[in-house]
């Protein structure tokens, strides 16, 4: 017969498996980068569009895990990838004009311009447009990491400073 989750579950120590957690989450910090220079990252081609990654969640060699941060470059007279996501977006435009179609309405920017994209509980659905026929429109675009945003250290620190006395080492 199989085992109960109750069975499976009395077998770890689950307080040490957070304190292991923070331990690998501090290890992977320790060498990290701390400046992430645009020289050093390639520009890919994928569903959105032409982007530079600076923040991934599945770039593990920076100090900061916490945000998503990247640069979309739209060609002219092109658009993004439409996408259905949770929102909690702020955007830099750095280059160019165009316009952003949240939610079925029109919101246009220029360089200079901020756009925010609303965090909404039913997510948001956006594409971005760039009007001109011969320059490209850039961006940069900030987000919490959702995945990543509270480690184990909730960002003061977690230590075992004293044990419980029903506690025996295993």
């Amino acid at each position: 017969m199989a085992e109960s989750r109750r069975e499976k579950l009395a077998k770890t120590d689950h307080w040490g498996e957070l304190l292991a957690l923070r331990d690998r989450q501090r290890e992977q910090m320790k060498d990290a980068i701390q400046v992430v220079r645009d020289a050093d990252l390639p520009q890919e081609t994928n569903r959105q569009g032409l982007m530079r990654w600076y923040l991934h969640p599945a770039i593990k060699d920076t100090v900061l895990s916490t945000m998503i941060f990247f640069e979309q470059e739209i060609p002219p007279g092109s658009r993004t990838g439409r996408v259905k996501f949770q929102g909690g977006q702020v955007m830099m435009i750095i280059e160019g004009e165009g316009y952003t179609i949240l939610d079925g309405v029109r919101h246009p920017w220029k360089e200079g311009d901020v756009v925010n994209l609303p965090l909404r509980p039913d997510g948001i659905i956006v594409q971005h447009f760039n009007v001109s026929k011969d320059k490209p429109a850039k961006f940069v675009a900030a987000e919490p990491n959702w995945f990543e945003c509270v480690t184990v250290d909730r960002g003061s620190g977690f230590e075992q400073i004293e044990d419980a006395p029903e506690y025996k080492k295993k």
